[in-house]
């Protein structure tokens, strides 16, 4: 059996009793006083907590339906603009706004989890600018005949989406996805393609692991692509609409990304069985509404992660002037009118300070005045995008690009 078949099949043994525990937890609000005992409450909570610990394979909602443009609030509404077999380009269309706002296509990770991660970004981002984001399709659901999916077809569609929004719009990426929308904009610069960004703000990206490895970097390089291919690559069940696709499992992501800081997961499930015990029920939802987020995997088409681990964290091909899209070199020089932002946390477990910044030196075409650099103190990866800093610190730096350069 693949370790999918197994997760799969320890899903399906577990699932009778996660429904009851989701049933039993349900009862305790029709039990008056008698539910709210200590020894009661103590048992429900360890229901909640234990029913909850899963990964899932749910896309969760973005649940964005208004948002405060200027002294107004504003309904917004999503729209697919572009479906494609691996991706939509979503947009999220905003009624009764008065002045156009500058259009910004988010770059999500496809790291494991879901465009959705990003709603704290979009939310904040939705104030001043008209937002669209690349919504991933979770692998398992694409069928084989839709063909492969590598780093060549993500730079592809990064460029689709860029030209159906239109010319002069802008370009934010987080995390992964840094190296691919820097390979894209060059390759539009090269072209000289009329959709060209105005702006480009990448935030938290491995463009150059060779500064300051992490333990991301470090697991990445620890062992060669082939123990990638052979120990973490599985076929798609049966059941799904994949079968058969070659996938790297989103559990398998989850699994490393918990391992990471596994004791402050601890604790968290720990502190949620105290509140949910005291009745806390408030404090509570806000670590239950993270782990519902952080729970919620995707998987990634083989070709794509193999690719990725290959060429980004294992040879850094952008990086030393190697990096290739359908046979021709990307060259980063050739930018020159896409201003560039780069953003990096000072305490980012994930791409360190210096990774990030590490596309200046490869952007050589831009002059200084359209290069800004912004290191957010106290905050780690997570924190570049969502939260109290990444909305009153990070995201005014990015405002202030954009409307500079439209």
């Amino acid at each position: 059996m693949s370790l999918y078949d197994v997760f799969q099949a320890w899903t399906d043994v577990m699932t009778p009793f996660r429904s009851a525990a989701h049933s039993m937890v349900k009862l305790q609000e029709s039990m008056g006083m008698f539910g709210k005992m200590p020894v009661v409450r103590n048992y429900f909570a360890m229901l909640d907590v234990a029913g909850n610990a899963q990964a899932t394979h749910i896309r969760p909602p973005f649940a964005i339906d208004k948002v405060e443009v200027g002294n107004r609030t504003v309904s917004v509404r999503e729209e697919v603009t572009l479906a494609l077999p691996f991706g939509n380009l979503l947009h999220f269309a905003k009624d009764d706004v008065d002045t156009p706002q500058p259009k910004m296509l988010v770059v999500a990770p496809l790291s494991g989890h879901f465009a959705t991660l990003l709603r704290d970004t979009v939310q904040v981002l939705l104030r001043d600018h008209d937002v669209y984001i690349t919504d991933w399709a979770n692998a398992r659901d694409v069928p084989v005949s839709a063909g492969r999916f590598g780093l060549d077809d993500y730079i592809d569609y990064t460029i689709r989406f860029l030209e159906e929004i239109g010319p002069r719009q802008h370009v934010l990426a987080v995390c992964q996805p840094c190296v691919p929308t820097l390979a894209a904009v060059a390759i539009m610069a090269a072209d000289k393609n009329p959709a060209q960004p105005a702006t480009m703000t990448l935030m938290g990206g491995p463009v150059d692991t060779r500064i300051s490895p992490t333990v991301v970097n470090d697991l990445a390089n620890a062992n060669p692509i082939e123990w990638f291919r052979d120990k973490l690559i599985s076929a798609v069940p049966a059941r799904y609409a994949g079968a058969g696709r070659r996938v790297y499992p989103g559990f398998l992501q989850l699994t490393a990304f918990m391992a990471m800081n596994k004791q402050r997961h601890v604790d968290q499930h720990l502190k949620l069985y105290d509140l949910l015990a005291e009745g806390n029920t408030d404090e509570a939802a806000a670590i239950q509404n993270f782990y519902e987020e952080y729970f919620a995997v995707l998987d990634m088409d083989a070709d794509f992660y193999l690719e990725t681990i290959e060429q980004v964290f294992q040879e850094t091909l952008l990086a030393r002037g190697l990096f290739e899209h359908r046979g021709k070199l990307v060259d980063p020089g050739q930018i020159r009118r896409t201003a560039l932002l780069t953003v990096e946390g000072e305490r980012d477990d994930i791409c360190s300070v210096g990774q990030t910044a590490a596309a200046h030196d490869l952007c050589s075409g831009l002059r200084p005045h359209l290069k800004r650099h912004h290191l957010q103190p106290g905050v780690g990866h997570y924190g570049l995008f969502a939260g109290r800093k990444w909305e009153n610190q990070v995201y005014p730096q990015i405002r202030n690009l954009v409307l500079a350069m439209s």
